[in-house]
C-alpha cells in the first residue's frame, strides 16, 4: 500500500511541474528520486514497515508475491527512466505530463498485482490501459502513431467489455466479487453462467497480454507508438498484467484447472508458433522485437498452464529477466536511425561497448544459458513437465526456443560479421554504464537465480 498511494502523490507533482519548473533536466531528476522513493518504501513493506493503514475490505492483498513483482516493477522503470528520459522529452512537449501517466499506470500495476476483488482488476487494467492509449498516439505529428492509438482504443475498448461482462456473469453466477468466494462456490458444480464468465475473462485477459489469436493489435500498435513508449509497454506492462492473469485463475477458478488447462495448452502453443514464426520473416528489429514479445508471452502462458511453484517462481524470474533485456534493446534501438537489420551492420565496429551488452540482452531473450533467460526458460519447462500432462506442450516450446535463436542471431551477425556505415549517435557515459549495470545483472541472475526468488520467502 505504501508504494501505491506515494506513486499516485509522485502522479500529481509531475502533473504540476509540467508547469512550475521550465528545465526538463530537473523534471527527469525530482522522476528519477521519486521511483528510487517508491523502490525504498516498496522493499520496507516487504520487511514489514508500512506507512499507511487503509482498510481496504480485503479487496488488495500485498503478499510477498505481489510485493516482489512491485519492486520488479519499480525497479526496472527505474533503469528505463534512466536510459530513456532524455529520448522520451523528445517526442513531444509534454515532457512532465509523460512521466505522470508512467507513474499513474504504475499504479495500475499495483493494483492488478495485488487485488482479490475482479472490480480492483477491472480498475487496475483501466488504470494501466487508458494512459498507455495517450502514450501510443504522442506522436502527434507522425501518422502512424496516431492510427496504433486509434487501433489500440477500439480493441482495448472491446476486450474491457469481455472483461466486464465476463464480471458480470461470475457475479451473477456466484454473487461474489471476490476470488476467494468465487473459488469456494466453484469447487462444488459449476454452473453454465460460471464458465461463461470465466471464459470471456479469459479471452479478455489473452488480448491484453498478446496471446494468439488474440495478438493482432501487438505488431501495429508496438511499431507505430513511440519506441520510447514502446520499451515500457512491452515490458512492465505486459508483466504486470501476467502477473494478474495468474492471480485471477489461480484463486478465483483454481479449483476448475482441469476445466481450462487443455485450452490453456492450446492457446499457448498457439501463441509460441505465432509469434516465433512471424518474428522470422521481419525486416525492421523493431517488429521483430514486437512478434518475440508475442512469443516470449507464450512462454509466460506456460505458467498459467502449470499453476504450481515452480511456475511462479519461474514467472518472477522471467519478468525480470525479460523486462531487463527489452529495455536494454530498445535502449540501443532508439538511439538509432535505422531500425532494420542492414542498420546493426558493423555495429561492433562502431560502438563496440553497446554491441556487447546489446548481444548479453539477445542471448538472454533466446534463452542461452548464463543468462536469466536461460533459466526462467528452464523454470517455466519444468513447471509444465511437473504437471505430469500435454508433453507435447514442451516439446512445442523447445522448438520455438529453437527458433527464437535465428532471429535474434540475425542482429547478432549484423553486428560482428557485416560491415557498415558508422551511424551519429547520441550516446553518454552514464548511458553506457547504465547498459552495463543491466547486463551484469542479467549474467548474476542466470548464474545466482536466488538472489531474487528468496525474496518470494525471505
Amino acid at each position: 500500500m505504501n508504494a501505491l498511494i506515494i506513486s499516485a502523490v509522485l502522479g500529481v507533482v509531475m502533473m504540476f511541474s509540467s508547469f512550475l519548473l521550465n528545465k526538463r533536466s530537473t523534471v527527469r531528476n525530482i522522476a528519477i528520486g521519486g521511483l528510487l522513493i517508491l523502490l525504498i518504501i516498496n522493499i520496507l513493506e516487504m520487511n514489514g514497515v508500512e506507512f499507511f493503514n487503509v482498510n481496504t475490505r480485503d479487496m488488495i492483498a500485498f503478499d510477498r508475491f505481489a510485493l516482489l513483482f512491485n519492486t520488479i516493477a519499480i525497479f526496472s522503470t527505474l533503469l528505463y527512466v534512466l536510459l530513456s528520459a532524455k529520448d522520451m522529452a523528445k517526442v513531444g512537449v509534454y515532457f512532465a505530463d509523460y512521466l505522470a501517466l508512467i507513474f499513474f499506470i504504475l499504479c495500475g500495476v499495483m493494483l492488478v498485482s495485488s487485488f482479490k476483488s475482479l472490480l480492483i482488476l477491472f480498475l487496475g487494467i483501466e488504470i494501466i490501459s487508458i494512459p498507455l492509449y495517450i502514450l501510443t498516439g504522442s506522436d502527434k505529428r507522425n501518422l502512424k502513431s496516431n492510427e496504433a492509438a486509434l487501433k489500440y482504443f477500439l480493441l482495448g475498448t472491446f476486450s474491457t467489455g469481455l472483461m466486464l461482462m465476463g464480471i458480470a456473469l461470475i457475479y451473477g453466477a456466484q454473487g461474489s466479487f471476490y476470488s476467494v468466494g468465487i473459488s469456494n462456490i466453484a469447487g462444488e458444480t459449476p454452473s453454465a453462467l460460471l464458465i461463461a464468465g470465466m471464459l470471456l475473462l479469459f479471452f479478455s485477459m489473452s488480448f491484453k497480454v498478446s496471446a494468439a489469436p488474440f495478438h493482432f493489435w501487438t505488431p501495429d500498435v508496438y511499431d507505430g507508438a513511440p519506441t520510447v513508449f514502446t520499451s515500457f509497454m512491452a515490458t512492465i506492462v505486459k508483466a504486470a498484467v501476467f502477473i494478474a492473469f495468474i492471480r485471477l485463475f489461480d484463486d478465483a477458478f483454481g479449483l476448475l484447472h482441469l476445466r481450462w488447462k487443455l485450452l490453456v495448452a492450446i492457446i499457448t502453443a498457439l501463441t509460441l508458433f505465432v509469434g516465433n514464426i512471424t518474428a522470422v520473416f521481419q525486416q525492421s528489429v523493431k517488429r521483430m522485437l514486437a512478434y518475440s514479445s508475442i512469443a516470449q508471452a507464450g512462454f509466460m502462458m506456460l505458467s498459467l498452464y502449470a499453476m504450481n511453484a515452480e511456475a511462479k517462481e519461474g514467472l518472477m524470474l522471467y519478468v525480470a529477466a525479460y523486462s531487463l533485456a527489452t529495455i536494454g534493446i530498445f535502449a540501443v534501438l532508439i538511439k538509432m536511425s535505422d531500425y532494420t537489420f542492414d542498420g546493426f551492420n558493423g555495429f561492433a565496429k562502431h560502438q563496440p561497448l553497446l554491441a556487447a551488452t546489446t548481444t548479453v540482452f539477445l542471448l538472454s531473450l533466446a534463452g542461452i544459458p548464463l543468462t536469466a533467460g536461460f533459466l526462467s526458460k528452464f523454470y517455466m519447462l519444468k513447471a509444465a513437465l511437473g504437471t505430469g500432462k500435454h508433453l507435447w506442450l514442451v516439446i512445442v516450446a523447445v522448438l520455438m526456443a529453437a527458433v527464437s535463436v535465428y532471429y535474434y542471431f540475425r542482429v547478432i551477425q549484423a553486428m560482428y560479421f557485416k560491415e557498415g556505415e558508422k551511424q551519429p549517435m547520441e550516446v553518454s557515459k552514464s548511458f553506457k554504464w547504465t547498459l552495463v549495470l543491466l547486463a551484469a545483472l542479467i549474467i548474476l541472475l542466470g548464474i545466482f537465480p536466488n538472489l531474487l526468488l528468496s525474496w518470494l520467502y525471505f
